[in-house]
């Protein structure tokens, strides 16, 4: 049911991405010309709402489906919420942050598997994202990764952390400047006698961030690098402190400090990802 023309697939994505919410006609104008409309913007918009309005009432899917309403200069599109993967999934992160809160491990992962599982490609991948879409796609691969590290996290409690390292250094190098996952990577290489490659995470770690940024990594980085050189070929390192609820955070924080401051979504396809796809989430 995806419409083939561009415009219409941003109009009906904003639609979703508020979906039960009315949207301004002034809103999805701003998205689909970016303050610079043509003459026959709204014309041409109720024209995309029409076809889009046959797409959804073709064969009868109407009754059963999403209803696009039109209000008073703005439109509605009425969707159930179980319907829309970006729903769900946000549904599931949350029911799993429960299971967390009462230290049921085994339901927590498996609900953020199931949450993961959602995930087929990268957020809005076909659609083309003016102002809001951005931001929203911008805020789901947030939660991604946030379900990403509650899930690593949850099996490291569960005494499953080497399961974990292959997905990590995978991790580490998709998100070059996350110190969580160069963390938890070093981390568990220590933990499985494999000092000299958790060394190397720190290494390469820092060479990233002075090179991009001209930071250093944060405290908890050059904590851990020194307990792994002060390893005596033993088996497990201290474990590090780590938020067991991991919230979204941009690149930039995780308490750096500066190198020369010695002080211091279409239907059933609204969620789509570019991060690594998850090893061995079913248990």
């Amino acid at each position: 049911m995806t419409p083939s023309a561009p415009k219409q697939r941003s109009v009906l994505a904003l639609l979703l991405s508020s979906a039960n919410e009315v949207v301004p006609t002034e809103a999805l104008i701003e998205e689909l010309w970016e303050g610079h409309p043509p003459v026959s913007a709204l014309t041409t918009l109720q024209t995309y709402v029409y076809q889009l309005r046959k797409l959804l009432t073709r064969n009868g899917e109407e009754e059963d489906g999403p209803r696009l309403l039109t209000k008073h200069g703005a439109y509605l599109l009425s969707v159930d919420g179980g319907m829309l993967d970006a729903v769900e999934f946000e549904r599931l992160i949350d029911v799993a942050r429960r299971h967390l809160q009462s230290d049921d491990l085994e339901p927590a992962s498996a609900t953020l598997c199931a949450a993961l599982d959602l995930w087929h490609g990268s957020a809005l991948a076909d659609v083309v994202a003016g102002p809001r879409l951005a931001i929203y796609r911008t805020r789901l691969e947030e939660l991604r990764v946030h379900a990403v590290k509650l899930r690593i996290d949850t099996w490291w409690r569960m005494g499953r952390h080497h399961e974990t390292i292959a997905e990590l250094k995978e991790l580490a190098a998709t998100h070059p400047l996350d110190e969580w996952f160069h963390l938890r990577l070093m981390e568990g290489l220590s933990r499985e006698s494999r000092r000299h490659e958790a060394l190397e995470v720190y290494h390469n770690l820092r060479s990233i961030l002075r090179e991009e940024l001209g930071l250093e990594p944060g405290s908890e980085m050059r904590e851990l690098q020194q307990t792994v050189l002060a390893l005596d070929h033993a088996p497990h390192a201290p474990h590090a402190s780590i938020d067991r609820s991991p919230e979204p955070a941009l690149a930039g924080r995780n308490g750096r400090r500066p190198l020369h401051d010695p002080v211091r979504d279409p239907v059933r396809d609204s969620v789509r990802d570019r991060s690594p796809r998850k090893a061995g989430c079913a248990l």
